[in-house]
């Protein structure tokens, strides 16, 4: 299939536009009994989700016009900006469901970790692509890294999620701008020791193993039992689309990070499969404009979305399935959240702007 130069990539916006659509769908059949018990409409998650993603749209075409080589300039001031809205969660942020991520502006609130994400990922495209001439050695890989570990940190404290996800983001774009592998190995054993460090600081967060390891034996493991028996009693095809019973409140906030494990209980084994093979083309589509684009700056910005979507649907999909200790974790487009679609779709626009500059044909 051709496409001319200076249009978008559609079949990576036709992927885009069905797994918004898919989310909505799921979204308001999962949060219809908790939309019913607290705000006394079914129907209240999936309008708040359904103008964040109007919003989100809107921004997406705006990113799709704009030329990314203007942002460059940008990458800075945006990493700074993620580095004080963190500091501000810390202080003044508002609590919501016993985590203080959020930050509040009148009725309005977000959470400033999500910005973080494209911040961090524009960022390390200019410092990256801006070093691209000097001697990549172990050296200049730590370098690079350590200039995010404060983000990482600060995220931290309140998300360790997300400040996963970002320093996996980080990893992967020093990687692809590597022509050694052998660095890596050191790399992999610092951050091996340094895991084992920041999860021995806290004592809930050696729990949460002891939890995943016997969620039976523990009441905070309640969460992931239901999961489970919804993942299992879905079968090969499902109970059907409002069909589930453990989001009749078995599965607590289902509508959020556990939203995976009741799609395999209404659209079965086959439903969730669809879902990821979507994610999986994606990605793949990402791939292909990262490797297509035009300049090593837009290259590490594509590289950079897909290492960010692929780390949360991994970490979200292991930690339905217990695969990995629960770390809450939204999946991209399904989970409720009107922080995380808006700077999803932000990315998504960045990225389409990207393949208006490739080169003519569509890849395939």
């Amino acid at each position: 299939m051709d496409r001319k130069k200076g249009t978008v990539d559609h079949t990576l916006l036709i992927l885009v536009v069905i797994l918004l659509l898919f989310g909505l769908t799921v979204l308001l059949s999962t949060s219809a009994y908790n939309g019913q018990v607290k705000f006394s409409d079914p129907a209240s998650y999936f309008k708040k989700q359904l103008f964040a993603t109007v919003l989100g749209l809107a921004v997406l075409y705006l990113a799709a016009e704009l030329d990314y080589h203007r942002l460059e300039k940008w990458g800075v001031a945006a990493y700074l900006l993620s580095l004080v809205l963190s500091t501000l969660v810390l202080f003044v942020g508002a609590s919501i469901n016993g985590s203080r991520r959020w930050l509040s502006l009148g009725p309005l609130s977000f959470q400033p970790s999500e910005f973080a994400k494209p911040a961090v990922i524009l960022f390390l495209a200019r410092v990256i692509s801006r070093r691209e001439n000097k001697k990549k050695g172990m050296l200049e890989l730590f370098r690079t890294l350590i200039l995010i570990l404060p983000i990482v940190g600060l995220v931290g404290t309140s998300n360790l999620s997300t400040a996963v996800i970002i320093l996996g983001i980080a990893v992967i774009l020093v990687f692809v701008s590597s022509p050694s592998y052998l660095p890596f190995a050191g790399l992999f054993g610092a951050g091996a020791g340094f895991m084992g460090i920041f999860l021995g600081m806290e004592s809930y967060r050696l729990e949460r193993i002891a939890i995943w390891r016997n969620p039976e034996s523990y009441e905070k493991g309640f969460q992931t039992i239901q999961g489970l028996y919804a993942i299992g009693s879905g079968g090969l095809f499902g109970t059907g689309l409002g069909g589930s019973i453990q989001k009749l409140g078995f599965v607590p906030e289902a509508q959020n990070d556990m939203i995976f494990s009741i799609i395999c209980e209404e659209l079965g084994l086959f439903g969730a499969g669809i879902l990821l093979l979507l994610f999986l083309l994606l990605i793949w589509r990402f791939f292909l404009i990262a490797v297509h684009a035009p300049d090593l700056f837009g290259s590490l910005l594509a590289a950079g979305v897909m290492a960010h979507i692929a780390i949360q649907v991994i970490l979200n999909v292991a930690v339905v399935t217990n695969t990995i200790p629960n770390t809450g974790i939204t999946l991209p487009f399904v989970s409720y959240g009107g922080t995380s679609i808006l700077f999803l779709l932000a990315e998504m626009g960045l990225v389409l702007g990207i393949s208006r500059k490739c080169k003519g044909t569509d890849f395939s």
